[in-house]
């Protein structure tokens, strides 16, 4: 083989291998390399209660490991399909490497909305009637307890943030 197909066999070669580390890397948004918050010293009872979002959300956790869900959105791409599920489920407080998760499964749909105030899109998935959502827990510059997950694109970092429900 001559020095130069040779040359550009491996350019070719390198050309190749950077298209594919570029794609491996390239969706490696906040998500990906989310490790947890570090938080590990949270207890379930800290956790347990009533949780809200801006978007009329409510989320109880009951001391019980029984959990009450009204309109909580899809994370991630799921959130992306637009559908709002409300009804009841368990939750669980684990602790991981990167620090802990409030695991929270709906088994029963009772009410499926839709955050579109347009015509439902007839090309949208059906909604779950089951899902799970993996809730960071993290705490504030008050110590306070907050859970969130990411939504949408994981590139684009956007956090679905829950606080503690203050009352009516």
């Amino acid at each position: 083989m001559a020095d130069g197909s040779r040359l550009r066999a491996w350019g070719a070669c390198l050309g190749g291998l950077m298209v594919v580390w570029a794609a491996l890397t390239g969706c490696a948004g906040p998500y990906q390399y989310s490790g947890g918050t570090g938080i590990h010293d949270t207890t379930a009872a800290e956790v347990a209660g009533s949780w809200e979002n801006v978007e009329e959300t409510r989320v109880m956790l009951r001391q019980d490991g029984t959990a009450l869900l009204e309109k909580l959105d899809g994370q991630d791409f799921d959130f992306e399909d637009g559908w709002r599920l409300s009804g009841t489920g368990t939750w669980q407080l684990t602790d991981e490497d990167g620090g802990q998760v409030v695991r929270l499964a709906l088994t029963a749909r009772t009410r499926v909305e839709s955050r579109s105030t347009t015509t439902a899109d007839t090309s949208a998935p059906e909604p779950p009637s089951t899902y799970v959502w993996s809730f960071y827990v993290d705490r504030d510059q008050h110590d306070e307890v907050q859970l969130f997950f990411f939504y949408g694109d994981p590139d684009a970092g956007n956090t679905y943030a829950m606080t503690r429900e203050t009352g009516p």
